[in-house]
């Protein structure tokens, strides 16, 4: 199953998003895969990682060649990897990926931390500055999510960039169930509503996560702004302040409330229905899209007709089982 977790600068989604993941891998951590594709590249160090070993990880955008010329595969309807976009869906002959297999993708750009195995998309370079966008970079991840065929008890989590900036790509129509963690305060709710206004609107399951409640209030506050789409609330935390210190203790030492809360996350993302119709009908929406605007220009050829009618990753799914 794939989740991502959203939601306003600064509300905590990166420390509950390694939560969440380190809380998956206690049972099966080889079928737990995550990525950072926030523009602040924080999960490696929430995971565990040393601040100078997290910037040395391989970043997947600058390997996106690489990674378009595996996924081609034999597809006969992709002329080559350089007529990839980032939208580009899996057809016939495609290689389709899992979550937990052996891969030269994952070889060269998966590590693990905190038992999560983890790919990042890479910061956001000073050659990058006033040239290129940062979502050129998702691209990555949004092109991987595509030809990632995930079964039950399998998890690609991703956290992705702050507030309504998730939008600018088709990234977020490629989850499961959205996490949108919110602070019990007036700018965090302004930053849900924004999120669900568009979400909706393409039929994206979103679950709020309350994070940093103190009290009663707090949670009452939540339940009168977001209404049923509260799922459960984390309170404040000695074990993720001492994370934060960089005293990384085993996650069963999490406090039983907050404990409680991932175990409820966990609970309703095995409880969503797969939909790989709508999946591959938004990724054939969302490529279209950017072929007219922009690829076919740049590729000189019709990059729509790299589309397979048809086509789903439920076939993959349903042979690895």
């Amino acid at each position: 199953m794939k989740a991502a977790f959203v939601g306003k600068g600064g509300s905590g989604k990166t420390t509950l998003a390694a939560l969440y993941c380190r809380f998956l891998a206690v049972q099966d951590a080889p079928r737990v895969l995550a990525f950072d594709a926030d523009i602040n590249q924080h999960l490696a160090v929430a995971l565990g990682a040393d601040p100078e070993e997290a910037a040395l990880l391989p970043a997947l955008g600058d390997h996106l060649d690489e990674i378009k010329e595996y996924l081609r595969g034999s597809n006969p309807r992709i002329e080559s990897a350089s007529t990839m976009l980032k939208t580009t869906p899996p057809g016939p002959g495609s290689r389709i990926l899992r979550v937990a297999e052996p891969n030269p993708l994952y070889e060269q750009l998966v590590r693990p931390f905190g038992g999560v195995r983890l790919a990042v998309t890479g910061p956001f370079a000073a050659d990058d500055l006033g040239v290129a966008c940062y979502h050129s970079k998702v691209g990555a991840v949004e092109l991987v999510l595509n030809h990632l065929a995930d079964g039950p008890g399998e998890y690609a989590v991703v956290d992705m960039t702050a507030g309504a900036d998730s939008f600018a790509s088709g990234l977020f129509t490629r989850f499961d169930l959205t996490f949108l963690v919110c602070e019990p305060t007036v700018r965090s709710v302004g930053v849900y509503r924004q999120y669900v206004g568009y979400a909706r609107d393409h039929g994206v399951r979103v679950a709020v996560i309350g994070n940093k409640v103190d009290d009663d209030a707090d949670v009452a506050f939540l339940r009168e702004q977001v209404g049923d789409d509260l799922l459960c609330w984390v309170g404040r935390s000695s074990f993720v302040k001492a994370t934060e210190r960089g005293t990384f203790l085993p996650i069963d030492e999490l406090e039983p409330g907050n404990a409680l809360a991932l175990a409820a996350m966990r609970s309703a993302l095995d409880r969503c229905s797969k939909d790989w119709e709508r999946y591959a009908r938004q990724a054939a929406e969302f490529h279209t899209r950017n072929a007219l605007a922009w690829g076919n220009a740049r590729a000189g050829a019709d990059l729509t007709t790299q589309i397979e009618p048809g086509f789903t990753l439920a076939p993959a799914t349903a042979a690895a089982r």
